[in-house]
């Protein structure tokens, strides 16, 4: 046996090591466009203590480790190897949930818990997590948050990685510590627990904010073992509109005062191609730009509040000559459901509202230049910060039997970021190609 599974298998067991060739392909490659490298083992720890002996190993043995806590399909070629003899940290295996606090609004879980997992036992005690747009059902709750991608609640992001509030790590050294309030505390959550810490301010230790060099840094710091994510009440009346438009322009005004106001909850445009796409639709039954909101009440006189938001919503939509129109029930289903992505690229960064019809025009400029169908590609735009900043995405299909279709999709994903990029896109998530292009600007 290898010296280095035989290693590797002293600290998570034989069953926690695998060199199989078809556990290894499933990592070696991904929907985008990096190049194909397997690793050279997958290993899957059970608990915090098996995360910091591997992490320990790797610095003696020269071992990169990648880790990873979501199941495929992976699409941004942060979990495929760049270089060889790589090791994939399998944390799956690490999924409890460790205390759901209804008083704080917390609850703590591990990296290994999906959304399909952690929702339906939140709901149990009445709360909720702020979500992203369509998680598939095996995505890691906590790498979600880490890649501060988007959550469709932006009154309730009060900075990009919200909810996410405090972590446990195993840094890079190999060293443990807890960021935010937990690093005033023993390296013990029961301990902190039956001394009252709630692990729910994600400021410190101290003067220092560790977990902003966590956010991003697709696990190039450390790998987080817990984190705890602020919840909310769950509503006791929703409802879900729907503001359509012919052009992204006529929406950028409206929704720029909804944001400003803070009204409702959910608050996201989509056009045609990506509502299709995610109804299973053509986008020809639905209007070419819409904004979808949502609205709710919770604990005290919900229904009262749930009205009031409706009719300054319906005020709002008039002052811009637009309608309010209640969603129909399958399109307000996307904002609790999780769905498997199909082959496509994606082009996401950060941008002002007002400069997002500019880079959509680029954007469908550059598929004309290359011959791409740009009546193809779906946009998808999310207001983050409390609709200070705003996530702008670009879906790019393609047919993965068709070699030419994917050649034409790699092309487009390709030449569409660098002009973005020269254009002001800012891509605070630099993966795959992106790197050395965030870094040029």
């Amino acid at each position: 046996m290898d010296d280095k599974r035989q290693q590797l298998a002293a600290i998570v067991g034989q069953d926690g090591v695998s060199d199989a060739t078809d556990a290894l392909e499933n990592y070696a490659t991904d929907l985008s466009c990096v190049p194909r490298l397997p690793p050279r083992y997958i290993a899957r720890p059970k608990n915090a203590v098996q995360v910091q002996a591997l992490v320990g190993w790797a610095n003696g043995a020269a071992v990169p480790l990648i880790p990873v806590s979501s199941g495929p399909p992976h699409s941004n070629g942060d979990t495929v190897p760049s270089v060889a003899e790589a090791v994939i940290v399998d944390l799956r295996l690490m999924q409890a949930i460790l205390k759901i606090d209804r008083r704080n609004k917390i609850v703590v879980i591990e990296p290994g818990v999906t959304y399909a997992e952690l929702e339906p036992a939140l709901a149990e005690q009445g709360l909720r997590i702020p979500r992203p747009l369509l998680p598939r059902s095996n995505k890691s709750v906590i790498a979600s948050l880490l890649e501060r991608q988007p959550t469709t609640i932006p009154r309730l992001n009060y900075s990009l990685p919200e909810p996410l509030r405090v972590c446990g790590v195993v840094w890079g050294t190999g060293d443990v510590s807890f960021t935010g309030e937990a690093g005033m505390g023993p390296l013990s959550l029961e301990a902190q627990w039956n001394a009252g810490l709630a692990q729910v301010n994600q400021q410190g230790p101290f003067s220092t904010d560790l977990m902003r060099l966590l956010t991003g840094a697709q696990g190039t710091m450390g790998i987080v073992i817990w984190a705890s994510i602020k919840c909310q009440l769950l509503p006791a009346v929703r409802k879900h509109f729907v503001v359509s438009a012919p052009r992204i322009e006529d929406l950028v005004e409206f929704c720029r005062k909804v944001e400003r106001l803070k009204l409702g909850d959910e608050a996201l445009i989509l056009n045609n191609v990506r509502l299709g796409a995610a109804m299973n639709r053509p986008p020809g039954e639905f209007p070419n730009w819409s904004a979808l909101l949502g609205a709710s009440g919770a604990a005290l006189y919900p229904q009262e509040k749930l009205d009031l938001q409706e009719n300054e919503l319906r005020a709002v939509a008039a002052e811009f000559g637009l309608t309010l129109d209640l969603a129909e029930p399958r399109v307000a289903a996307l904002l609790d459901a999780c769905a498997q992505p199909a082959p496509q690229y994606g082009v996401f960064f950060l941008s002002t509202l007002d400069a997002v019809p500019g880079f959509i025009a680029i954007m469908l400029g550059v598929a004309r230049e290359l011959g791409y169908e740009a009546d193809r590609i779906g946009v998808y735009i999310q207001p983050q910060h409390q609709g200070v900043s705003q996530h702008v995405e670009f879906s790019i299909p393609y047919d993965a039997a068709d070699g030419k279709d994917a050649a034409a999709a790699k092309t487009l994903f390709l030449a569409a970021s660098e002009k973005l990029v020269a254009q002001g896109a800012y891509f605070s998530r630099p993966c795959g190609p992106w790197p050395d292009l965030a870094s040029s600007r």
